[in-house]
Order: structure tokens, then C-alpha cells, then sequence
């Protein structure tokens, strides 16, 4: 029978896991005045505990042979899911094989053999608690650091709209931009968090420029086709051009459009890392800088659930931090 942690936040406890009830018990004399420690009797019931606690552990010391699968399983389990729990790796017998494995690829702290010295145990599971406990800290350091480099990716990629829409149409054409970025705020500003275990950030500003790039040109090629396709029509027929170009993300309501995926609005922003855009995302932008040349506008609104935009006046001007102001806002979205 596992001992279960209490509702309110403990203090960092040891999970221990063993089948044999007779080292559960000996463990849980020798070390229970240092940490709260909570038991399994196998592999499979220690994966269910650190996944019910793991917020609350600090530290997993497992044996290796055990009915089932070998402890250094639940220890790759811990290290793979929660790299800041301590991984300890204890047993009676003399299985060099795996337990060399088990460093190698990072899945324990230390190794600990049967039958254990009481003192030498104590202060490994102390000094254990302390690694943990740096751990967090450092955890904390890296998630707030990483916090502003979202963040500033975030702005960059404002950025990378405004530069492209300037390139395409010339300067002193906010229009589309504040058409675009209230569509993206309806729809939601997503935390696209790069995956920092794979990718430092040289390999963030590489992925975010070749996304770039490719978007430029999708950007530039979907504008210049509805330059040609649709000569002669003017702001009067947006809602219906853009009904046509949107495919399914849209669907046309009268005088108004009602976005069936709102995603369409928000890609370029809020997409994971290395992720190319989408044709229809390229091409809904490609349509406001089309209006744009067109003299029209979009205004948008939300009616009940739906996002919905329709022909609207056009902003007399912009103030000159307009673009400044839109980076803020989103900013204190994902930062919050």
C-alpha cells in the first residue's frame, strides 16, 4: 500500500520504489526524519505516483530488479517526463550491465548497492534534496529568461509582417496591419514556446528566418495573383473576393464574413517554431494588402461565438507608435 502525500503543498519529498516490504519499511525508518517519503511496490505503480506527484517530489530512488520491468525503466520514465526529480538507482545484486546503461544515458544521479550504510544513505539523500532544490531554482532562472526571448520572438515576427507589408505596398499604409493584428487578438494569441530541449537559440533565429522567407514569398506570389485575377474589382466586392481566396476557412454571410478557423488569423504569430505557414494565411493577408490597393478596409467583431468581419470605413491615420503599441499588447499577453 503506496502512502499518499497530502492536499496541501508538502515539502519536497523521496519516492521510493521497491517490492520487497521489508526494505520499504528499513527506508522509511533511515530516512523519514530528513523528507517525507512515499512508496511503490513496482514500476508501474511508481509511473502512476510520479504522475500524481510529481509537482511534490524531489527525489526517486528505485530498485533495479523488481517483478516486471527493471527499475531503470521508472527512472528513464522520470528522467524523460521530470528531469527535476533526482533519479537514485539501489539494488542487492551485481547487474554492472544495466546499471552502466542506466548512467550512460542519464537516467540516474547515483547508484547506491544493498546492503546500505545508514549514515552514507542519509547524506546521499540529503545532498539528493539540495540537487533538487538547485534544480528548481535554476528551472525558474530558465523559464523567466526563456519568458523574454518568447517574447521578443513574438514582437520580431510583428515586426516581419510590417516589414513585409511596407515591401509589398510602400510606407505610410497601416491599414492592413491593424486589420490584421485585431484579427489575430480575436482569434487569440497562443504561448508558442520553442521546444528548448532541442534547439538553442542560434536555431531559433535560423528556423524563424527561414519561416520568414518562405512566407515573403508565398506573401508576394498570393498578391500578385489577385492583382491579376481580380483587375477592375474594387473594395465593394471584399467580402465576396475574400470568400473565394479563404477557401473554408471563411464562409460568406450576406455582407459579412465568419471565420469557420479563426487559426487562419493568427498563424504567422502564434505558430510552433520551424512550422511553415499556410496557404490560406498567406493569402488572407495578401487579400488586405489587395484591399488595401483598393481603397477598402475590414472591420472586425465578434457576434455570439463567431468571428466575423465586414467592409468598414478606413482610419483617417495612425498614430506614429501604433505599430509600438500592438507589440505591447501582445507581449503582455504571452508574458502574462
Amino acid at each position: 500500500m503506496s502512502t499518499t502525500i497530502a492536499n496541501q503543498t508538502p515539502p519536497p519529498a523521496i519516492l521510493f520504489v521497491d517490492d520487497e516490504a521489508t526494505s520499504v519499511k528499513y527506508f522509511e525508518r533511515a530516512i523519514g526524519a530528513i523528507a517525507p517519503v512515499v512508496t511503490g511496490a513496482s514500476v508501474e505503480e511508481g509511473k502512476r505516483m510520479l504522475d500524481a506527484h510529481a509537482e511534490s517530489l524531489a527525489v526517486l530512488v528505485s530498485d533495479q530488479r523488481m517483478p516486471g520491468e527493471y527499475g531503470n525503466e521508472l527512472l528513464r520514465y522520470a528522467r524523460e517526463r521530470y528531469p527535476h526529480i533526482v533519479r537514485i538507482l539501489t539494488t542487492a545484486y551485481s547487474e554492472l550491465e544495466q546499471t552502466v546503461e542506466a548512467v550512460n544515458q542519464g537516467q540516474i544521479h547515483r547508484y547506491i548497492k544493498k546492503p546500505w550504510d545508514i549514515a552514507a544513505l542519509r547524506m546521499e539523500m540529503k545532498q539528493a534534496l539540495e540537487l533538487s532544490g538547485l534544480r528548481r531554482e535554476r528551472d525558474q532562472l530558465v523559464r523567466e529568461k526563456l519568458g523574454v526571448l518568447q517574447t521578443q520572438t513574438l514582437a520580431s515576427r510583428i515586426g516581419t509582417v510590417h516589414t513585409l507589408c511596407v515591401s509589398l505596398i510602400g510606407p505610410g499604409r497601416f491599414q492592413p496591419m491593424e486589420t490584421y493584428l485585431a484579427g489575430t487578438e480575436l482569434a487569440g494569441t497562443r504561448n508558442a514556446e520553442p521546444d528548448w530541449q532541442r534547439m538553442d537559440y542560434a536555431d531559433l533565429m535560423r528556423a524563424e528566418s527561414e519561416c520568414s522567407g518562405s512566407f515573403g514569398h508565398a506573401l508576394g506570389t498570393r498578391l500578385a495573383e489577385l492583382r491579376t485575377r481580380y483587375a477592375g474589382r474594387g473594395a465593394a466586392e471584399a467580402v465576396q473576393v475574400f470568400a473565394e481566396v479563404l477557401g473554408g476557412s471563411v464562409r460568406g454571410d450576406g455582407d459579412a464574413l465568419v471565420w469557420n478557423t479563426p487559426d487562419t488569423l493568427s498563424e504567422f504569430l502564434t505558430r510552433p517554431v520551424g512550422q511553415a505557414v499556410s496557404d490560406e494565411h498567406a493569402a488572407w493577408l495578401a487579400g488586405l494588402l489587395w484591399l488595401e490597393e483598393t481603397g477598402g478596409a475590414l472591420r472586425f467583431g465578434r457576434e455570439g461565438e463567431a468571428i466575423v468581419c465586414r467592409a468598414g470605413a478606413r482610419a483617417d491615420g495612425f498614430a506614429k507608435d501604433r505599430l509600438a503599441v500592438w507589440i505591447e499588447r501582445f507581449s503582455e499577453v504571452v508574458g502574462g
